[in-house]
């Protein structure tokens, strides 16, 4: 999968299995390692974290994709041998590590996950082929999903005897329900494209040869939205869970109010 200019563009960021490319509103993160199916390491996960903090203010529309045939394959392999990969810590070592600072090192593997719900931009993650535990995690950390036909979901972390931790239970409870969250978690099993759209896991399936198109099309149309309008509906509809009915249309008229005061060029 390919996006406008990214040849053209010269990168902010590329090391470490990640490239971002900034072209005006628009930030492409690339997943960059094809040839191991983008599997995930803890440089890769600070590359992204990274990758947040280099975003412009300009910045509106941020989308997530992987070189290659899958989005990622997950963890790399290597990370459950005993030695590890070079230069970090093996599964080993964190489990003998204590409890403050296991807690340390996971949240900071979290933090590549976490910045894309941020109310100032919109994420759109294009995903083909297998997107299996982190991979998964991480096309969950993004507010839409848009998948190739050929898309294949899974958490494995249960099946290896860990659970998922870098932020997605979250959001896939949230998609998809408890009960159906549990079985995908639990069973480790595949979701396949049509269940994805189905269960609410993607916004949209498309031919694989048609994924970059659909993607461009979507961010065309968040970018033709006024900005602040779009900050506003975000947040709006990331707290609605937290709030109750009433607390609800208490925040939407707050919202409005912002809105047609400035649009009036009227201070509160």
């Amino acid at each position: 999968m390919s996006t406008p200019d990214q040849d053209v563009v010269t990168p902010l960021l590329d090391k470490d299995g990640v490239r971002l490319t900034v072209d005006d509103a628009l930030a492409t993160v690339t997943l960059t390692s094809p040839a191991k199916r983008n599997a995930q390491s803890p440089a890769m996960w600070r590359a992204l974290a990274e990758a947040g903090r280099l975003l412009p203010g300009s910045v509106r529309v941020v989308v997530l994709r992987g070189e290659g045939k899958s989005f990622s394959a997950g963890l790399d392999r290597q990370m459950f041998t005993p030695e590890g990969i070079e230069g970090e810590p093996s599964f080993i070592d964190l489990a003998r590590s204590s409890d403050g600072e296991l807690d340390a090192a996971i949240a900071e593997f979290q933090e590549g996950f976490t910045w894309w719900r941020r109310n100032d931009i919109v994420s759109i993650a294009a995903v083909q082929g297998h997107a299996i535990g982190a991979g998964f995690q991480l096309a969950l950390a993004c507010d839409v999903r848009v998948v190739a036909d050929d898309v294949q979901f899974a958490m494995r972390e249960t099946s290896l005897g860990l659970v998922p931790d870098l932020t997605g239970t979250h959001p896939l409870v949230s998609l998809v329900g408890y009960g159906r969250a549990a079985e995908i978690c639990l069973t480790g099993r595949f979701v396949a494209a049509e269940e994805a759209v189905s269960s609410g896991l993607a916004s949209l399936s498309v031919p694989v040869e048609e994924l970059d198109g659909a993607v461009r099309d979507l961010a065309a149309a968040v970018l033709a939205a006024p900005r602040d309008a779009v900050i506003e509906t975000k947040a709006l509809l990331r707290g609605a869970a937290d709030r109750t009915y009433d607390e609800q249309r208490a925040a939407e008229r707050a919202a409005q109010a912002r809105r047609l005061r400035d649009l009036a060029g009227v201070g509160e």
